[in-house]
């Protein structure tokens, strides 16, 4: 196909500026179920960043649906539809509003009231059994759906995207493991889907029809695969204006956006063979696709017509521009940490390499920048990277100090650990060294050193990081001199003593189950002890629950769960559950630690802005997000970044 990914497409009688798609994806930037300032200045930045097509948060169509607790509602949401197309409009990109039913998978939490399934089948997770609709609640969900496209049109949107994918009412009346019935719904399964293309069809004639379809449930004994699919989509094509492509389904929600474990574009042969039945109705590309030689290299060899980027653009509002100048995006790392927020805490979306992601500013910032001046940054881990970068990229004259003899911190030592950051503190240093940025690696300062650059009027901004934790043994005796050798996760790749390993994982983040995972592939014995009930606990958030347990087992790791470490013996660690107070030995020869650091204060001086793991020991994410905001206090002199800037210059959770 002769298609540029950063030029523009004709698209049922619409042009949209580029081939690249935001898709539809939970914020929680809501105001309660209505779309709010910040979902406006959330699309609008992406649009301004040369984004095709955007998608909408996916709006309920029934009052009686609400998958979350911020879920958008269509029901009155024409303003917010109208203030997001509004934004959008003049850089020339389409706006389609996400419109959906989450059936069974939905939740009662907050409606108080039966979910409604095609058949009484129980959400995997909850258990919850749906009551199964009768032709009146059939009838009541088309009419939503028109009524809802109605609302669309009226506010001024390029048309509607129809969600059949995961987590829809519609897919599961495809599916036959959550389609029973014997009436005409269950005998054809897409009648339903056709009824409401029809009538939204009807109520929308001018505007763009999309569909988002499941086309694999990684449930081949009863739910729709691949080849059920194709009779899908041919059937639906001549219908629709656009396809996209997905995959996943009620066992399955997670394969919709895996993390890096999963391949990236993981689904390029499913949606081949789609469009092979599409006809002339447009295909998106949509799955783990992250780099734009990838997307473009999907439209050369004819797998798709567009490609959505989601993730990638919420790392980097500017890809579509950056792509087209020739210069490399901020990178999607896939790690999932803060942009999968389906979560009864209700966070805002994110990134870990761009904070301000889910906190663009709604108005102008008032702040006035302050002349450009000096700033010198001591270490260069992620806080660092990204403090000297932001400083350098308005025009400060900046220095960055790392006393080791590379760029990026632990995440550079532990690269072989956490592979899929390496991409992002890459990025961040090859950006300091296009701004400028006068880098001195070997190079240790001390507290001197730091005062009489302050006296001098640098600005000083001290990330010096953290070291590992003491022996995580409450015992206060040190481990006997035959006992087991201690050591942190970071330093396993450089050596790791002979003989059985305990992996110790008070964390429940990715970190230990890679270092058990990488230690078994090596042929150590390990067992991974964890106060959890669950291996990698924090993982659920992520879609990497199960995969890590998967991992795990396929690796031969043993597992002692919810135990904390009591004390040292001469042939390994005592084991205390957290439940009965039972102890038991562990045997090992040595204790591999994946607790978070400690924090450095070397370098603690008055006056000196102090940013990362040096302030507390947690991720990537507020490492990134400390350097941000410490550099904008700079710039803008804020009071105190760490109570003010990140209020005072992103967020407008206030500002509705």
């Amino acid at each position: 196909m002769d298609a540029a990914l950063t030029g523009p497409v004709r698209l049922a009688g619409c042009s949209a500026p580029s081939r690249i798609v935001f898709g539809p994806h939970v914020t929680n930037l809501g105001d309660g179920r209505r779309f709010s300032r910040r979902h406006v200045a959330y699309y609008e930045r992406r649009a301004r960043g040369g984004a095709g097509i955007v998608v909408t948060e996916t709006a309920s169509i029934h009052p009686g649906d609400q998958p979350y607790e911020r879920a958008p509602l269509a029901e009155g949401n024409g303003a917010g539809w109208a203030a997001i197309a509004g934004a959008c409009r003049p850089y020339g990109t389409l706006v389609l509003a996400g419109l959906g039913h989450a059936g069974l998978e939905g939740s009662s939490a907050w409606t108080r009231s039966a979910l409604w399934g095609p058949s009484r089948v129980a959400e995997p997770a909850t258990r919850e059994l749906p009551m199964e609709m009768e032709l009146t609640e059939i009838a009541e969900v088309v009419e939503g759906f028109a009524r809802a496209a109605a609302g669309a049109r009226d506010a001024g949107t390029d048309g509607v995207e129809i969600d059949i994918g995961v987590r829809s009412l519609l897919r599961q009346f495809h599916s036959g493991l959550t389609n029973h019935r014997t009436d005409d719904y269950g005998r054809d399964r897409t009648r339903v889907t056709r009824e409401v293309i029809t009538a939204v069809r009807h109520t929308f004639r001018s505007g763009i029809l999309a569909v988002r379809v499941c086309c694999d449930e990684l449930a081949p004994w009863a739910g729709i695969t691949p080849e059920s699919a194709r009779g899908f989509v041919r059937e639906l094509a001549p219908l629709v204006d656009l396809i996209t492509v997905v995959r996943g389904g009620l066992y399955s929600s997670h394969a919709y956006r895996p993390d890096f474990h999963v391949a990236r574009n993981f689904n390029t042969e499913l949606c081949r063979r789609m469009r092979e039945v599409a006809g002339a109705t447009p295909v998106v590309l949509q799955g783990s696709v992250v780099d734009p030689a990838d997307a473009q290299r999907a439209l050369d060899e004819g797998v798709a017509d567009l490609v959505e980027m989601t993730r990638a653009q919420i790392a980097d509002p500017d890809l579509v521009r950056r792509s087209a100048a020739g210069r490399a995006p901020r990178p999607c790392v896939l790690c999932n940490q803060t942009c999968q927020v389906l979560d009864p805490r209700n966070p805002v979306v994110s990134c870990i390499g761009n904070p301000e992601a889910g906190a663009e500013p709604c108005e102008p910032s008032a702040g006035k920048p302050a002349a450009p001046g000096e700033v010198l940054v001591v270490g260069a881990g992620p806080a660092g990277l990204e403090a000297a970068r932001t400083a350098a990229e308005s025009g400060w004259s900046v220095r960055l100090a790392e006393r080791s003899s590379r760029l990026g911190g632990e995440v550079a030592r532990a690269g072989a650990l956490v592979p899929h950051l390496l991409p992002l503190v890459d990025w961040l240093g090859a950006e300091c060294a296009r701004l400028g940025v006068r880098v001195a690696l070997d190079t240790s300062m001390t507290r001197g050193e730091v005062t009489r650059e302050m006296r001098s009027g640098t600005w000083v901004l001290v990330a010096e990081g953290s070291d590992p934790s003491p022996d995580p043994s409450p015992d206060p005796s040190p481990p006997p001199a035959d006992g087991p050798h201690w050591m942190s996760a970071a330093a396993v790749l450089d050596g790791v003593p002979d003989g059985a390993v305990v992996t110790w994982d008070p964390v429940g983040g990715p970190l230990g189950v890679a270092v058990a995972c990488r230690l078994a592939a090596d042929g150590r014995d390990v067992t991974y002890v964890t106060p959890d009930d669950v291996v990698g606990s924090r993982l659920a958030a992520t879609g990497d629950l199960s995969g890590a347990g998967e991992r795990l087992q396929r690796a031969g790791v043993r597992r002692q769960l919810r135990s904390d470490l009591a004390g040292w013996d001469g042939t390994g660690i005592r084991c205390r559950d957290r439940y009965t107070g039972e102890t038991r030995l562990v045997r090992c020869d040595v204790v591999v630690d994946c607790s978070p650091g400690r924090s450095r204060h070397e370098l603690d001086v008055p006056g000196a802005n102090r940013i990362g793991d040096c302030v507390a020991p947690r991720t990537v994410a507020e490492a990134i997000r400390d350097g941000r905001a410490a550099a904008r206090h700079v710039l803008e002199r804020e009071p105190d970044p760490t109570s003010t800037i990140w209020r005072t210059t992103w967020d407008c959770s206030t500002a509705r």
